[in-house]
């Protein structure tokens, strides 16, 4: 009964959470009739997507009871990296699968800083946050990196038929993570482990084998989040992805997921992107100030905190 109780509340926040987008959907369009305008929306669509693939990985992050600072730095790194090998190489493949290889690689430290060296997550992944940013000034010399070729801007700014790219990649990256999570042996240990890592030990699961690989995923899906963001600007830029990790760690939280880990859902962390878009989207088209949309979503990420300590005091 308990474990039906939690399913409940769980779906119950997601359809909550529906339910306040649609009603800012309605304010918005009440107040600047643009809002609902074919391009608005796939402007939404394109936004929410980068956003929500590295969510997917933030997510599981924050399940296995870490965190991850270093995505919005990391975003920067590997857009850079594919960004220079196309300008050197113009090669496509090439330059995606050095974008990739980087978030791997530096997903890999992570876990290994986090698992091995037992750093807590906010500290290793903190120190890689400050590493790639200044690596990305010293390379690009502060400069932005800007290519020529066609198939790579693609990548950010593309369509299939009336479906843009980032969209398509979105969903395919959505569809994993609700499998991994729901579906796989893997998932069931991800839940365990920020359940009780030491029950989790006990209980014959590789505490550090699954929290390397969760890292892991977190920087590839981060790099596949930077390439986009790189394609849809048209150049690499070294202050790209500023605050990124915030907005992906806001968006897990509100849709449900407990910073002290063991639960989440990633279909609520894309209801919770979904929502942060919309809201932000809205107050730019009706003109509030950027510094007040960073004010509101600081309230929300507070607020949503406190509704979980609630609701496990419940």
């Amino acid at each position: 009964m308990k474990e039906k109780k939690k399913i409940n509340m769980s779906s119950f926040r997601e359809l909550l959470l529906v339910g306040v987008v649609i009603l800012l959907c309605i304010i918005w369009t009440a107040m600047n009739s643009q809002f609902l305008s074919v391009n608005n929306i796939t402007n939404i669509l394109r936004q929410a997507s980068y956003t929500a693939i590295a969510t997917v990985g933030m997510t599981m992050v924050i399940i296995i009871g870490e965190i991850d600072l270093s995505a919005g730095s990391l975003v920067c790194a590997s857009g850079l990296v594919g960004a220079m090998v196309c300008k050197s190489t113009n090669n496509v493949v090439l330059a995606v699968l050095a974008a990739l290889l980087t978030g791997l690689i530096v997903g890999a430290i992570n876990g290994v800083l986090c698992a091995v060296g037992r750093l807590p997550g906010f500290i290793a992944t903190l120190a890689s946050m400050t590493v790639l940013r200044g690596l990305a000034y010293i390379i690009t010399g502060g400069n932005s990196v800007v290519w020529t070729n066609d198939g790579f801007t693609k990548i950010g700014t593309g369509y299939v038929g009336f479906v843009p790219i980032p969209v398509i990649i979105m969903l395919v990256v959505i569809v994993f993570g609700v499998l991994l999570t729901t579906k796989l042996r893997f998932g069931r240990y991800i839940y365990a482990v920020g359940g009780n890592m030491e029950a989790s030990r006990w209980s014959g699961i590789a505490v550090v084998k699954v929290k390397v690989i969760v890292y892991m995923i977190m920087g590839v899906l981060t790099s596949i989040a930077g390439l986009i963001v790189v394609a849809r600007l048209g150049s690499g830029q070294p202050s790209a992805g500023q605050n990124f990790e915030m907005d992906c760690i806001t968006a897990a939280v509100v849709g449900g997921t407990s910073m002290s880990g063991g639960r989440g859902k990633i279909i609520g962390a894309i209801v919770g992107v979904l929502l942060l878009t919309v809201l932000t989207n809205g107050m730019t088209l009706v003109g509030i100030n950027t510094y007040w949309q960073q004010v509101f979503k600081g309230v929300i990420i507070v607020v949503s905190v406190l509704a979980d300590t609630r609701a496990k005091k419940g």
